[in-house]
């Protein structure tokens, strides 16, 4: 099989979002620079011409990052100066908002009925979005005319991904397996409430900030849906480009010696998104008004949803994009 030039890879990178399959033939991960939420890819020396330098210093998914979110904003701008009439929405968030060429993710299935200017980015931290570096006000008062909701997706990695020494978070969140024991005794409740913490603080934040220019401004968020540790049962077909397939989920699940089909595994995290829904809709009782949590549980309900144990397939974002719809549809026109 011939190879594509380096060239030509960054020119299909660069371009319109390709077919998955396409793109899964020129790309392969860096499991070393990967994070839960934030993949990393380089090209796939099997298929693409390049150099040892290419290699070293090439990071795909920051330039497909970028060259994404500048086709977006792209076709926003075209699209408000030929009249579109779609509302406005300015949305900020993880790789559930924007997973470069690889997945439609929920930007993606919303856009066939709304105008996103997109400011999300695989990779990107509740931290990082709400910190001193933060853009969303900025795509917020440059539309302010137009805007008639915001969209943020943040938190995922807290608890799922990866901690600030790059080691999955469960290690610390859960605690050995105990037959004898119900699945929420096994999270290490302390650990695990100081981490609601840190993210309701930063949720907040966020809301505060938005409501010191937009009182009235539709707020939208959500706490993700039930993943599946890997592997889940005896025929899980999941095919990442990850190099450890269950480096975030299954691993640590197996390092505390919880049984192997990952059955109990799952009843664990069901515990955990349970409390993140329920701090998120307390966030959203409190006196801030119009701030609406999605609920995004069981729109993936089988492990055939799911592209890898953090991230949707194309029909499974597409679901969770209809549970956005649901909710914003009655509240933006």
């Amino acid at each position: 099989m011939d190879k594509i030039s380096y060239a030509e890879l960054l020119e299909m990178v660069v371009g319109t979002k390709p077919a998955v399959v396409n793109m899964r033939e020129y790309l392969t991960l860096n499991p070393r620079l990967s994070r839960a939420f934030g993949p990393r890819f380089v090209a796939n020396s099997e298929r693409v011409e390049i150099s040892e330098e290419q290699q070293e210093l090439e990071n795909i998914i920051d330039l497909a990052n970028a060259a994404e979110r500048a086709a977006r904003q792209k076709r926003f701008k075209e699209a408000l100066q030929n009249g579109d009439s779609r509302p406005v929405l300015i949305a900020e968030g993880d790789s559930w908002f924007q997973y470069p060429h690889l997945i439609q993710e929920v930007i993606d299935h919303l856009s066939t009925d709304y105008l996103i200017w997109s400011m999300g980015a695989a990779g990107d931290t509740v931290a990082n979005m709400t910190g001193p570096s933060s853009e969303y006000m900025r795509g917020l008062d440059r539309w302010k005319k137009q805007v008639k909701g915001f969209l943020f997706s943040a938190g995922g990695n807290d608890v799922l991904g990866e901690d600030e020494t790059g080691s999955p978070v469960l290690t610390r969140l859960v605690k050995q397996y105990d037959e004898g024991q119900c699945p929420a005794w096994h999270i290490e409740q302390s650990v695990f409430k100081d981490t609601l913490r840190i993210i309701k603080q930063a949720y907040i934040k966020m809301i505060r900030t938005i409501r010191s220019k937009f009182p009235e401004l539709p707020i939208f968020i959500h706490g993700y849906d039930y993943p599946f540790p890997y592997p889940f049962g005896c025929e899980d077909s999941r095919e990442s480009l990850f190099g450890d397939m269950a480096k975030w989920l299954g691993s640590p699940f197996a390092e505390k010696r919880f049984p192997g089909d990952n059955q109990f595994s799952r009843d664990v995290l069901i515990v955990m998104i349970d409390a993140v829904y329920a701090m998120m809709n307390d966030i959203a009782a409190q006196e801030y008004g119009r701030v609406y949590v999605v609920d995004a549980r069981r729109s993936m309900p089988s492990v055939e949803c799911w592209y890898d144990e953090l991230h949707g397939t194309n029909d499974g974002f597409k679901a969770v994009a209809d549970r956005f719809k649901s909710v914003v549809a009655p509240l933006v026109s």
